[in-house]
């Protein structure tokens, strides 16, 4: 969907399609006729924008064959759908039964890491004025040395390079997304990386989820990152875990039922002005790596529009927050903004979609929801 600020700006709004597991070419042009355009006619719109996740092996059909991209583009075109950002995160295996700790690889310092991302860059549809792609926060933080930084550095700066090439006329940015257990955890972390790269090609991904979980303040990080010069590109829009009172054998039992073995869920904490962590879920129920007498957040995405039952709650008000910041001022902050549940299939078992129908009803009502919330701060759906 593409919307209008007051200021004049197109913002687009658009939905990840990580949620769906297809990882080749075939299985990604299937999915456009499983779920993103039934999503679209359930909206009632006649343009839906999609985060397209290419995984690796997508990537390599589509560069294989040069008329690939234009069957991927005419299938687009077909079911009324627009591109104008990718999802670089996930290089493979996203729909595996386990995924774990295997989503942070390859990381930066590894050189399939720049080719998949370059390609990615690539494969941004010829027409559009601003194109983004959305990456890994550097690496998992262990490990990350002095050394490890250099090389993810030089990686990037090469890719600041390559994009001279592949803009041809369009602005292509990259955007690298803090996430908790990362060496980029949050968004101060991000300033001294991203303000040593040349140009600002690259810029940084704001994860809502993410930004909820390590509890930033979303006012203070933008503040932060303008007074550093470090743009913000791209947006996901997802709403973390949130349990008030973890002390209670309620609310443990209640954040059991979000402990399942797809994907970390790394947890957070924060006394005294100290940030607590454990990388899953499990470990912070098994343990007392966090203190039980403040609040905790769990990184697991949840519907914004179905928060959990009470005892628990979810963080939609720091995305709120988060666009009031980019969005409610004079001028727009920021122009791609993607809904990002990709764990529609690992929620309990009775919040689960049972079919691929009701999987596009709730994309659908969520992504009303995003529209909704930026309609509120002034922006206009354009017809």
């Amino acid at each position: 969907m593409r919307l209008t600020h007051p200021d004049g700006t197109t913002v687009h709004l658009a939905y990840c399609t990580n949620v769906h597991p297809a990882e080749t070419l075939d299985g990604v042009v299937a999915q456009l006729a499983e779920y993103c355009e039934p999503v679209r006619r359930r909206l009632g719109t006649d343009r839906l924008g999609v985060g397209l996740w290419l995984a690796r092996d997508a990537v390599r059909a589509l560069n294989a064959d040069p008329a690939a991209p234009r069957r991927l583009r005419t299938e687009l075109d077909r079911r009324g759908l627009e591109v104008v950002t990718l999802n670089g995160f996930p290089y493979e295996g996203f729909g595996a039964e386990v995924v774990k700790y295997r989503v942070h690889r390859p990381d930066w310092t590894d050189p399939e890491r720049l080719e998949y991302t370059s390609d990615l860059a690539r494969l941004l549809p010829p027409d559009i004025t601003e194109g983004t792609v959305s990456t890994l926060p550097l690496a998992w933080r262990t490990g990350f040395d002095e050394a490890v930084a250099d090389a993810a550095h030089r990686a990037l700066s090469e890719l600041a390079r390559r994009l001279d090439h592949v803009e041809q006329g369009r602005s292509i940015r990259i955007a690298l997304e803090p996430e908790p257990g990362c060496a980029v955890e949050t968004t101060a972390d991000a300033l001294a990386p991203l303000a040593a790269l040349p140009g600002h090609r690259i810029g940084l991904c704001l994860d809502t989820c993410h930004l909820a979980t390590a509890f930033e303040d979303p006012a203070r990080a933008l503040a932060a990152l303008d007074r550093a010069g470090i743009p913000v590109p791209k947006v996901q829009l997802s709403a973390a875990l949130h349990a008030g009172n973890p002390k209670d054998p309620a609310v443990r039992s209640a954040l059991a039922a979000f402990d399942e073995p797809r994907f970390l869920h790394q947890t957070r904490a924060r006394a005294g002005g100290v940030l607590h962590g454990t990388d899953d879920l499990g470990q912070a129920l098994a343990g007392d790596a966090l203190p039980d007498t403040v609040p905790w957040r769990a990184h697991f995405h949840v519907p914004l529009h179905a928060p959990p039952a009470p005892p628990l709650s979810s963080t939609l008000d720091v995305l709120r927050e988060e666009l009031t910041v980019l969005v409610g001022g004079p001028t727009a902050r920021s122009t791609h903004f993607e809904v990002e549940t990709y764990t529609w299939q690992a929620l309990p078992p009775s919040a689960r979609p049972a079919t691929s129908a009701e999987l596009a009803d709730g994309i659908a009502v969520e992504l009303r929801l995003a529209r909704d919330l930026l309609t509120d701060l002034g922006l206009k759906e354009q017809q």
